[in-house]
């Protein structure tokens, strides 16, 4: 094992300017999570929902996420843990075959709820700041809740099925009220009932969830963080005049941007990083 060892300087604190001060979210708890979503009943358009209920199948082509809403409650007698309900909404596009006609384009909407446990911690200092919008009600008597954050990506399409309406024993659940920004994602209403066919699709969702609080932190400070790459100009772009091409000799205004002059930034190697990758240190 010792020959797989990697060794590096020892971490030369020397650059450190100050300790400042930043006020930043904290992990409190978190989780992943790969869902398989079994016969997820999508919501058609009108047009789309009349070329369904003239076909006699379809294709699913796409099934893209459009936004997640996360909600966070606190759990009853379990001091610090929460629930968080997370909603997926899915815009599905797909096609329709009627008979020898050429496929007709479908699409509509689908959504998936699910509900997580996680540690929030405690806290009930209530927070105010300048960009919290209108005043209501839940604002004024809200506690410091923890802020659940959702990562996802657009989930792996499985399968996909078309049932005729009663014919078979399952229940679909009624679709809760839809933020207008989702509607708004469809340029005709959504059928919600009185069909004849319905489409149904299998689905692999990734996410990951986390709960965070705010915190504040006091950290090490080396230096400011200035872009070190020129910004390339966009292909297509007449070239320059001269008097850009004596504006490009100027030195970038550092000076101008951040309260005191820059100084050079310390060595890699003399860099803290490899330390912190868990690597053997050398004195």
């Amino acid at each position: 094992m010792a020959e797989n060892e990697k060794t590096c300087p020892a971490c030369d604190l020397s650059g450190i300017k100050e300790a400042v001060c930043v006020h930043t979210s904290k992990v409190m708890d978190a989780c992943r999570d790969k869902d398989c979503i079994e016969d997820l009943r999508v919501y058609l358009t009108r047009d789309s929902q009349t070329a369904l209920d003239r076909a006699s199948g379809a294709k699913v082509r796409t099934v893209e996420l459009l936004y997640v809403d996360p909600k966070v409650e606190a759990v009853a007698y379990n001091s610090g843990s929460y629930t968080v309900t997370i909603s997926y909404y899915y815009r599905v596009s797909g096609e329709a075959t009627i008979g020898n006609m050429r496929p007709a384009a479908i699409y509509g909407l689908a959504v998936f709820t699910k509900r997580v446990l996680l540690f929030g911690g405690d806290g009930c200092a209530k927070v105010f700041t300048s960009r919290m919008g209108c005043l209501d009600k839940k604002t004024v008597f809200r506690c410091n809740m923890p802020r659940a954050v959702v990562e996802a990506i657009d989930p792996m399409i499985l399968a996909a099925k078309v049932q005729e309406v009663g014919s078979c024993c399952r229940c679909d659940g009624e679709l809760e009220e839809l933020p207008d920004a989702i509607l708004g994602c469809f340029d005709d209403d959504l059928v919600l009932g009185g069909e004849q066919q319905r489409l149904y699709v299998t689905i692999g969702q990734f996410s990951i969830i986390r709960m965070e609080r705010d915190t504040q932190l006091l950290i090490p400070s080396f230096d400011y963080c200035i872009p070190t790459k020129e910004c390339s100009d966009v292909a297509g772009i007449a070239q320059a005049a001269d008097a850009c091409d004596v504006f490009s000799q100027v030195e970038f205004p550092v000076d101008e941007f951040f309260s005191s002059k820059n100084e050079s930034c310390i060595d890699k190697e003399k860099s803290c990083n490899c330390c912190a990758a868990g690597y053997r240190t050398t004195q």
